[in-house]
């Protein structure tokens, strides 16, 4: 195997054993094969589009493939080959591109030795050119965070041609020897086609339940037995808290379920009482105390432990072998009822040590913006004189602590604007208020970063000034690919001067870095004191 997708990856060039996430090799043939299969999928629906036949539904499924190949997504052999069957039958459905397709367009799986020699010549190394690699695997991951948040919406009614025919568009681009500037020139694509997906999603999650308010969570737990849900697909809380509603137990959230309590619409379910634990890394520890089960909705999965593993279950593009899995029947239905009546017969949860401050969430634009005047007055008083952008991911790293030392260091007249599980690095600190505005900005999940453009590109209009002239600093931590896809998204706004750690991407190569350096003067971060002097300076 050759993996260096997310930050962790080993020595920061790539795992080649094992995954630092679990990953083991066997799973990693099985997602380089599937990828190249959505390549020739992509090929071939692409050509058929142009005739005007082509399939409206190879782009979903597409999306949601190329989803399943995320970081702690999934790790059932099981599951990628049913999407390995399912991606050669809607291919082998479309008519052929031309006379000279790639072997992409043709290959066949007889079974599993044939996908484990297969991976070797498909995989990311398959490339040889390090800067060509570097670009197409840039592009590759910011498809995979696109895919991520378009199937997102998509659960939720939301979809958009022109997304699901640029990720084919960018798939089967790697399938052609391209010009260097043009190969860029798709990166950058990319990163606009981001900013329109996370639009697409903030649109799918408001018009569903509600736009986001400034909700103060609790941490603490009840008495009653308990659900604990992770992961980001709020249609799953929704159907859950539904069919649990009567039932006497109660639905904590978790991770980057936290921002779901600030949404109008699950206020009325009394039984969502509270979050449990913080960021996915902390989970082996969490869900053993937690009691009860825990459902999975979509990445972020951590191999569990066999004290906690019968309790856990997953839903959607997750997957871990031996875990009980929900599969949505009719109409996108899921059924609940083995998880819920398996609740009631766990005992409560047990208090984490040190839960006891509630979380501020649903910081989210249209919230933001109400206090419009007051956060532009606050600016031009100086009692803010810097907002900092310290969104993105959590991780397991000791050099993440950085995060946390840097919020505890800023002066009480900046603000941190966050998204994502990066902010439970600091979110527990009780940073306090500046004239009632939330030192602590938190716009919501990973995704609700296009919150955070929404009220930079909104400041930027009130004080008449361009995007980077506006007193904010970025100091982004990244993980995984929807990381990637958000980096890219900024980029392409024309946002310049973002500091990005813990350690730089694997997959950048020296003369990519130095495009990315000279284009948009992308840094890393190095210490605390350095950094924030640099940034309190801008």
């Amino acid at each position: 195997m050759f993996c260096h997708q997310c930050e962790e990856t080993v020595k920061g060039t790539g795992c080649t054993i094992k995954g630092v996430c679990g990953k083991e090799d066997e799973i990693a043939a099985y997602q380089d094969v599937l990828v190249y299969l959505c390549k020739g999928v992509s090929v071939r629906n692409l050509a058929a589009m142009e005739q005007g036949n082509g399939n409206p539904d190879a782009g979903l499924f597409v999306a949601e493939a190329l989803f399943a190949t995320l970081t702690n997504v999934n790790f059932d052999k099981s599951r990628f080959t049913m999407l390995i069957t399912k991606a050669i039958k809607i291919r082998d459905a479309l008519p052929e591109s031309g006379s000279d397709e790639p072997d992409a367009c043709t290959w066949k799986s007889q079974g599993e030795s044939d996908i484990l020699a297969k991976a070797p010549s498909v995989g990311i190394l398959s490339t040889a050119d390090e800067d060509v690699r570097s670009l197409r695997s840039t592009l590759l991951f910011g498809l995979k965070g696109i895919s991520a948040y378009y199937t997102h919406a998509a659960v939720l009614g939301k979809t958009d041609a022109e997304i699901t025919t640029f990720i084919q568009k960018g798939l089967a681009s790697m399938l052609k020897d391209l010009p260097v500037p043009e190969m860029i020139g798709l990166v950058m694509e990319c990163g606009k086609t981001g900013v329109s997906v996370l639009a697409l999603l903030d649109e799918a999650n408001t018009s569903a339940y509600g736009k986001p308010e400034i909700t103060s969570v609790k941490t603490t737990v009840a008495k009653r037995p308990g659900v604990l849900i992770t992961g980001h697909d709020l249609k799953d809380l929704e159907m859950l808290l539904e069919q649990s509603r009567d039932a006497g137990v109660d639905v904590y959230t978790h991770g980057e379920m936290l921002p779901a309590h600030a949404y109008p619409a699950f206020r009325k379910y009394p039984h969502l009482v509270g979050n449990y634990g913080s960021s996915w890394w902390h989970q082996k520890e969490e869900f053993e105390q937690f009691n009860g089960p825990v459902l999975f909705t979509t990445n972020c999965l951590v191999p569990p432990k066999d004290t906690y593993k019968a309790r856990l279950f997953t839903t959607g593009l997750t997957g871990y072998p031996g875990v009980l899995h929900v599969e949505a029947g009719p109409g996108g239905r899921k059924d609940f009822s083995k998880i819920i009546a398996f609740a009631k017969t766990c005992q409560p949860p047990t208090p984490l040590p040190g839960s006891r401050n509630d979380l501020i969430t649903g910081c989210g634009h249209d919230a933001v913006l109400a206090l419009a005047d007051k956060v532009v007055a606050a600016v031009k008083s100086g009692d803010i004189k810097r907002f900092l952008v310290m969104a993105g991911c959590d991780g397991r790293q000791k050099e993440r602590e950085y995060y946390t030392e840097f919020a505890k260091a800023l002066p009480n007249d900046t603000v941190i604007l966050t998204a994502g599980c990066a902010k439970y690095r600091y979110n527990g600190l009780g940073l306090g208020t500046i004239g009632g505005i939330p030192r602590v900005i938190d716009a919501g999940q990973c995704n609700d970063c296009y919150s955070l453009v929404v009220i930079a590109q909104a400041l930027a209009k009130a004080f008449g000034v361009g995007i980077n002239e506006l007193p904010v600093s970025y100091n982004i931590a990244w993980y995984e690919q929807k990381a990637v896809l958000v980096l890219l998204a900024l980029l392409s706004l024309g946002v310049k001067d973002i500091t990005l750690g813990p350690k730089l991407p694997g997959f950048v190569s020296p003369a990519v870095l130095d495009v990315l350096v000279k284009q948009f003067d992308l840094k890393p971060n190095t210490t605390v004191q350095a950094d924030m002097a640099r940034m309190l300076k801008a």
